[in-house]
């Protein structure tokens, strides 16, 4: 048996944008992705000989083949022939669930790294990223991780200037969203303001991290907030203490600042840390 370990980083936006729906039924997007260091953490073992199962930290998180980790791993195996002869994945999980934080996808691309690496890397980085999608829209991404434009249902990946230093508070508030529904309210209201692309690329090739702040946005953010007034509760506590810019990620509900040092985001998380738990330091990660 061999015993095989994987960091699965979590992601944030910081850009979002939903151009429209196409015939299949998914939504294209087109998306400024960043990993950060907020992770689960996988541990594959390979080879017991016995039946296929998954564990899991957490309460709640499904331990059966409709997980994404299973799934990457059922599709890897069947996709390049290979028998693992018994499988077993633990997740020790950090990362929020429903929060838009990609948990999920991240693990499910670090059984993909991992599994690949096993069988001695048949496959290059973009090609796990393209198996990656039959799994799931973010996967690809995680798979490839870093700073890059994500556009499509999330299979066309375009790596870009790493992330300025700085650090992230990421907080999950007690509500989750509902992902379709999200996206029917978006179908049915005009989008006011969408984001600048093309500012955040040139914000992010000056490693100017204000300019970075400037221009995140995401065109689920305001939907969610009209919603959950608490959103706007936590941005101003994070823009009152320092946060050179906050933002919703994903389709919710986990917001994040981004704030110049640690000193600036250990004072936020005191400020925050009675009404959200739930809250975390994290650095970007560059793959």
């Amino acid at each position: 048996m061999t015993t095989l370990l994987e960091p699965a980083f979590a992601k944030i936006n910081l850009t979002l944008d939903v151009l429209g729906k196409r015939p299949d039924g998914y939504h294209d997007l087109k998306s400024i992705m960043q990993t950060i260091s907020l992770r689960d953490d996988i541990r594959l073992e390979v080879g017991t000989g016995e039946s296929w199962k998954l564990e899991c930290d957490v309460e709640g998180i499904p331990c059966d083949e409709t997980n994404l980790a299973w799934k990457a791993a059922r599709i890897y195996c069947d996709t390049l022939k290979k028998d693992p002869k018994g499988l077993n994945i633990h997740i020790t999980k950090r990362i929020p669930v429903e929060a838009g934080l990609g948990g999920g996808s991240a693990d499910a691309a670090a059984v993909l790294r991992a599994l690949n690496r096993h069988f001695g890397v048949p496959l290059s980085i973009m090609a796990l990223a393209e198996l990656g999608a039959q799994v799931g829209s973010d996967v690809p991404f995680c798979v490839i991780g870093g700073t890059a434009m994500v556009e499509g249902r999330g299979e066309r990946i375009r790596k870009l200037p790493a992330m300025p230093e700085c650090v992230f508070v990421v907080v999950k508030p007690d509500f989750s969203v509902s992902t379709p529904e999200l996206y029917r309210k978006l179908d049915e209201t005009a989008i006011a303001r969408r984001p600048d692309q093309n500012a955040m690329e040139a914000a992010l090739l000056s490693g100017d991290i204000g300019r970075v702040a400037n221009h995140l946005d995401n065109v689920f953010d305001p939907v969610v907030t009209a919603d959950h007034l608490e959103l706007n509760y936590i941005k101003s506590i994070c823009n009152s203490y320092g946060s050179l810019g906050q933002l919703m990620t994903g389709s919710g509900s986990a917001v994040y600042a981004i704030l110049p040092d640690f000193e600036f985001a250990a004072v936020v998380c005191n400020m925050l840390k009675e009404s959200y738990p739930k809250h975390f330091i994290a650095l970007p990660v560059e793959f």
